[in-house]
């Protein structure tokens, strides 16, 4: 695969935001909606709030930006108390489900997630919570950071692909333990009531790799996932240890094999998107196939978006 890419589309700060993270999308017959995670100061540390900014066809137009709370946070003591980041959004019974990944700040560790689903009755401007709780949270064989959900209704199956946290450490120069994730599978009959399989389902390309925000997509009788991956410590300021783009094919829906030379889109030097790629969403418009990104700093400058060249 080769993509193209079209460069920084939305910026943040052009509207007063911080970060634009985890853009993802949700196509109309004539615009498209990307809604992302932003940040705001709540006593010195920061809250993840959804935001939406609505695109021409051609991404070359900005059409709206939201200005108003799109889901709220949760109540006091819940799971999402502190922040959203991610929300993925998918289309069912003339609805759209929104799952988020709600975190709320710890005492020993700095976050804990789960995965919670909200409903919109108008076309995504606002979205209302089915409960205070999770969907899919902590288990047995995944004792924490259950988030970033990608959700995708095949054959009237709800599949979710997420990720589950390993463990936490503390590397050898740190004061505080970093985490490290992998990705999960679950399924379901009505969106609501999940199944996990219980098992990391992408290999690791190096030791205490992290795995974040599996997108999935089918053409040309595969499934395609991309994901980002990075080195569990020293990734904040070391590029080469930073987010980048990996990539599986399955054509089962079991069995994922990867090979991130696949991928077909890295950093470009001296640009925004020079020392990291994270948080992909892979989707389709008008029998095109898209990819929405965020680069250095954890989208702290925006978002790009790349198209899959035809061959």
């Amino acid at each position: 695969m080769i993509w193209e890419k079209k460069g920084k589309i939305f910026d943040p700060s052009d509207y007063g935001l911080l970060f634009a993270q985890s853009p993802q999308a949700l196509v109309f017959d004539q615009f498209i909606r990307i809604y992302f995670s932003t940040r705001q100061k709540d006593k010195q540390k920061y809250l993840s709030n959804i935001a939406f900014v609505d695109f021409d066809k051609n991404f070359k137009k900005v059409l709206d930006v939201s200005t108003h709370t799109v889901i709220p946070l949760g109540k006091l003591g819940c799971f999402d108390e502190h922040g959203i980041f991610p929300m993925n959004v998918v289309r069912y019974e003339n609805k759209i489900y929104a799952y988020t990944s709600g975190w709320n700040r710890k005492v020993s560790v700095s976050t804990d997630t789960g995965i919670g689903l909200a409903v919109s009755n108008d076309d995504g401007i606002t979205f209302q919570k089915l409960g205070d709780g999770p969907v899919l949270t902590s288990s047995l064989y995944e004792p924490f950071l259950v988030g970033d959900p990608f959700v995708k209704i095949i054959n009237n199956i709800f599949h979710m692909w997420y990720i589950y946290g390993v463990s936490w450490k503390i590397f050898d120069g740190n004061l505080q333990p970093d985490r490290v994730y992998k990705i999960g599978h679950a399924i379901s009959k009505d969106g609501i009531d999940w199944i996990k399989d219980n098992k990391q389902i992408i290999s690791d390309k190096f030791p205490d790799e992290s795995q974040a925000l599996p997108t999935v997509i089918h053409f040309e009788d595969k499934y395609h996932m991309f994901f980002c991956y990075r080195q569990s410590s020293d990734f904040r300021e070391n590029r080469n240890r930073a987010y980048r783009i990996g990539y599986a094919y399955s054509s089962d829906l079991i069995n994922w094999i990867r090979n991130d030379a696949l991928a077909g889109i890295d950093v470009t030097e001296n640009s925004w998107d020079s020392d990291m790629m994270c948080y992909p969403n892979v989707f389709s418009s008008d029998n095109k196939i898209y990819i929405l990104y965020n680069g250095n700093e954890f989208g702290k400058y925006g978002f790009g978006l790349a198209q899959l060249k035809e061959e």
